[in-house]
C-alpha cells in the first residue's frame, strides 16, 4: 500500500500562551489546522482545536466488566462444578471469598485493554516509526502544523505571514510520508 507525502508548513512557539493565542487566531480565520503539538499537555487547548472529549473511559468500563465477569464466572465454575471442596465451613459459592480476585482482574482487564486501545488508536506500536517534524516539539517547542499540499504559493505566504504575526518564532516545511 503506497503512502501519500504530506507537504507540511509549521511555525515554532515558545510558549503554549502564545500558541494558544495562535490556534485561537487561525480558528477565527478559518484556516484548517493539520494539528497542533506540544511537549506537555496544555489545558484549554482540547476545546479550543473543537477536539471531543477522549472515549477512552468507556473503554477502560467495557475491559473492567469484561475482566469481573471473567473472574467472576470463573471462581464459580471452578468452586461449584471442577473442585467443590468445602473448606473453611464455606459453602460451594461463597461470593465474599471471590471479592479479592474478582477486583484484581477488574483492574488488570481494564488496564491492558485500554493501553492497548490507546496505542492503537495513536498508531503506535512494536514496529511503527512516526516520522516527526521537528525533535524540539517533544522537549520545548509547541508547534502548529498546515497541510499544504497543492496549496498555491498565494496560500503558503499566507501561512507565513500569519505565523508571523502570531509570534512564531521559526517557520519550516517539511513533506513526511
Amino acid at each position: 500500500m503506497a503512502t501519500e507525502s504530506k507537504e507540511v508548513l509549521y511555525g515554532l512557539y515558545d510558549d503554549e500562551e502564545i500558541l494558544m493565542d495562535a490556534v485561537r487566531k487561525a480558528k477565527a480565520d478559518h484556516l484548517e489546522i493539520m494539528d497542533v503539538f506540544t511537549p506537555f499537555p496544555v489545558h484549554g487547548l482540547d476545546p479550543i482545536l473543537g477536539l471531543q472529549e477522549s472515549r477512552l473511559h468507556i473503554a477502560g468500563f467495557v475491559y473492567g466488566m469484561i475482566g469481573t465477569l471473567t473472574a467472576f464466572l470463573f471462581m464459580t465454575w471452578v468452586f461449584t462444578r471442577d473442585w467443590p471442596i468445602i473448606f473453611g465451613g464455606k459453602p460451594y459459592w461463597s461470593v465474599p471469598s471471590f471479592i479479592p480476585i474478582t477486583f484484581e482482574l477488574t483492574v488488570l482487564f481494564s488496564a491492558i485493554g485500554m493501553v492497548v486501545s490507546f496505542y492503537t488508536v495513536c498508531g503506535l506500536g512494536p514496529g511503527v516509526t512516526n516520522e516527526v517534524l521537528d525533535d524540539r516539539i517533544t522537549d520545548d517547542k509547541f508547534c502548529i502544523a498546515f497541510q499544504t499540499n497543492g496549496s498555491s504559493s498565494e496560500d503558503i505566504n499566507g501561512l507565513r505571514s500569519f505565523f508571523s504575526a502570531t509570534g512564531a518564532s521559526e517557520v519550516n516545511t517539511k513533506v513526511i510520508s
